[in-house]
């Protein structure tokens, strides 16, 4: 019997799971720096790309649809948006863009059905890309994130969440 190694579980990439456009879009201003290469998947016509790209220092954007990039494209001109499967990893590789933030927006995944789905995707651009943190919208994500907690770590009180929360503000 092949005992798992425990390594294969510790990726370093940070997850962020939002619910909604506007909560994936408020991460930008906290998460974003104009250091960072942003891959964005599922872009759509590219209006959380430019968002996107208004603090990074290069942002690509892709989507399955062809007819959105074109739309985007004749939207945003200035742009870097692409056709681009994600689930091609071979293809992702291919880019050969030195990532340090991915932002999902897959919506056939957001919700309940599609979330192992979406866990293996976010765990193989972790481990591909090495990014430091992965921004996925997905409701479904979010709410089963909440329902987590590792045995063995404390969790922290209302309180200590509260503290986190102001100060996380005045920076």
């Amino acid at each position: 019997m092949a005992v798992t190694n425990d390594s294969q579980y510790k990726i370093a990439s940070k997850i962020v799971a939002t619910r909604g456009v506007r909560e994936y879009r408020a991460t930008i201003e906290d998460l974003v720096t104009d250091q960072d290469i942003v891959l964005e998947i599922g872009c759509e016509w590219g209006t959380t790309t430019e968002l996107l790209a208004e603090r990074a220092a290069h942002v690509l954007g892709t989507d399955i649809s062809a007819v959105c990039i074109e739309r985007g494209l004749a939207d945003h001109p200035n742009l870097d948006l692409r056709v681009l499967d994600a689930f091609d990893l071979n293809a992702v590789l291919r880019l050969n863009l030195r990532v340090t933030k991915v932002y999902m927006d897959l919506s056939g995944l957001s919700g309940y059905r599609g979330l192992l789905d979406l866990i293996a995707l976010i765990n193989n651009y972790a481990t591909l890309l090495r990014p430091d943190t992965i921004v996925v919208k997905s409701g479904a994500l979010k709410h089963f994130a909440q329902l987590c907690q590792p045995w063995g770590v404390p969790r922290r009180t209302p309180r200590q969440e509260e503290a986190d929360a102001t100060l996380r503000g005045r920076r």
